[in-house]
């Protein structure tokens, strides 16, 4: 599968979305939760990328894949980075 067809990644998935809804949590303790687990999600794949743990990745190490993520956005497409905004 080249970059280009890479799957979609779900962030949230809905029965997170719906045990978050479930929770006790005000409306920005649910936005909060929702932008946690996706976080997650996401250093968990920015760390694999790396070939580290999650626990290693730095702020820096982040930044650089954000930019690098950018990069490949603006240069080949949306459709090729990772994030798809």
């Amino acid at each position: 599968m080249s970059d280009s067809q890479q799957p979609t990644v779900q962030f949230l998935s809905a029965e997170e979305s719906v045990d978050v809804d479930k929770a006790l949590l005000s409306t920005h303790e649910k936005f909060l939760t929702r932008l946690t687990i996706s976080s997650l999600r996401l250093l968990k794949h920015i760390a694999e990328d790396l070939g580290i743990a999650v626990e290693e990745l730095t702020h820096q190490q982040v930044i650089d894949w954000f930019e690098k993520d950018g990069k490949i956005r603006r240069e080949q497409g949306s459709d090729a980075a990772f994030l798809k905004w």
